[in-house]
């Protein structure tokens, strides 16, 4: 084990291709990216898919609780499988497999075939685990919470890639003369294909860890060689760190998920902004994944490298702290130019707080770090389901009351009227989800870490960089 942690990539050489580090980073980057591209990949398509299938709004909604759903428990399962049966195995089947009901999806006749599809498609969701899974693994203490940091930021931009990307291969296939009602159907089947494709790269172009694959270590007695040495999911399910930690993450990109998925809406009605204008802001701040987790994940490495494993937490805490006070703030900005700027540092401070959880989540049980990234990664989506929740319920009862309240003075004073109830009744949410993160930002602070971790990891981070850090 201690050769183990010797051999990992010490720095983050974006262009050292002969390193497998790089060259892993590089193709699990991508394979996340092309799971979360697919994954949203029928979003842009929906007014079509509505027409095409003839979906009810109710059957809308349940085909976008599905996909989430199907997330977290396929990120709780691959989490174990990776500890069992190593990243490289894990992606290749995700890859393969996954995109089988992304292509099945263009083939679908009926709602009920959709629902099921969109269902099965959040099961790559669960490439967000593997990915944080097989950086943990790949890259040094000194250098784990960026390399982590970056991958799963420049990976979620699939997420909002595909709002221009799909739209393009479907242009791409109408020019090959397909129907133009066809086309989402296709896209689809494209998409899915490339993850397969994607799966093949994945099993011949990486390595579960620098030295080998699971299966030769586990030979050769070089890694997890006996059962003494390997922790049970049960173990790792008592540990209260990963609790919070999971809570950590539902207030962090469960929170960006809901925002995003809602701020179309809301910054139409408070600022009386054009769909296209307000769906063009909400995409740049997404895009801000590039470099935003980046710095969390940079930033907990350096607080480490001050202050050990505790220097990590006390940033954590800091920078939830810092994106509860900005979501607090903007949920009653009343100017435009006011509200974009705490949108603009709230997008920073939220996906900066993601990359420093799991800067942490590392340190936790380097013996099963796929549970312990499965259980937090799936705290994302429990959190973007109770924020929704919240939101759709309050924005619900406020616009069913305005409509009341102004029957019979015409179709657009009944309009404004709900616009104005729905906005109001968001900013309330963003106000209520604000101070929740505040709390958990606190609740950070109650992450602890024993005498001996900071020891080794003190020893570690000194082998990595030649240098102490005080405990």
């Amino acid at each position: 084990m201690e050769n183990l942690t010797q051999s990992k990539a010490t720095k983050l050489s974006l262009f050292n291709f002969k390193s497998i580090s790089t060259r892993t980073f590089w193709i699990t980057s991508i394979a996340f990216f092309m799971c979360f591209f697919s994954w949203f990949g029928i979003v842009p398509f929906m007014p079509d898919v509505v027409r095409d299938l003839g979906l009810t709004p109710e059957q809308k909604w349940n085909s976008i609780i599905l996909a989430v759903s199907g997330t977290v428990f396929a990120r709780l399962l691959i989490g174990k499988l990776c500890d069992k049966y190593g990243p490289r195995l894990c992606y290749t089947y995700l890859l393969m497999l996954g995109a089988i009901p992304v292509i099945l999806c263009g083939l679908v006749q009926t709602p009920l075939q959709f629902l099921i599809c969109r269902l099965f498609i959040g099961f790559i969701g669960a490439s967000f685990v593997i990915t944080q899974v097989h950086t943990s693994l790949m890259f040094a203490p000194n250098v784990v919470g960026t390399a982590n940091a970056t991958s799963a930021g420049w990976g979620n931009l699939g997420g909002g890639a595909n709002r221009l990307g799909m739209p393009l291969i479907a242009a791409g296939v109408v020019s090959f003369g397909i129907a133009e009602a066809e086309a989402w159907r296709y896209s689809m089947v494209i998409a899915g294909v490339v993850c397969f494709l994607m799966g093949i790269v994945y099993f011949f172009f990486t390595k579960d860890t620098p030295q080998g694959n699971f299966k030769e270590l586990r030979a050769s007695g070089e890694f997890i060689s006996n059962k003494k040495d390997q922790v049970g999911f049960l173990t790792v399910l008592k540990d209260y760190r990963i609790w919070i930690l999971f809570l950590v993450y539902a207030a962090s990109f469960g929170i960006e998920l809901t925002v995003y998925g809602t701020m179309d809406d809301y910054l139409q009605n408070t600022f009386q902004l054009e769909r296209v204008t307000a769906g063009n802001i909400v995409l740049s701040f997404a895009l801000m994944n590039i470099f935003a987790r980046t710095l969390g994940g940079f930033f907990g490495d350096k607080f480490g490298k001050l202050k050990g494993l505790r220097g990590r937490v006390l940033f954590l805490s800091f920078i939830l702290l810092v994106q509860g006070v900005m979501l607090i703030t903007f949920s009653t900005a009343i100017s435009l130019v006011v509200g974009i700027i705490l949108l603009i540092l709230f997008s920073l401070s939220v996906q900066m707080a993601e990359g420093a959880t799991f800067s942490v989540v590392p340190f936790i049980n380097k013996k099963a770090i796929g549970s312990v990234s499965g259980i937090v990664g799936a705290g994302g989506n429990v959190g973007a389901f109770l924020a929704a929740f919240l939101l759709k319920s309050r924005s619900a009862v406020a616009e069913e009351a305005a409509i009341i309240a102004n029957e019979g003075l015409g179709a657009d004073v009944i309009s404004a009227a709900q616009a104005t109830a729905s906005a109001s009744a968001v900013s309330q949410g963003y106000f209520i989800i604000g101070f929740v993160v505040v709390l958990t930002g606190v609740l950070a602070l109650a992450i602890r870490f024993s005498t001996e971790d900071e020891v080794v990891e003190n020893i570690e981070t000194k082998n990595a960089s030649g240098k102490l850090v005080p405990n």
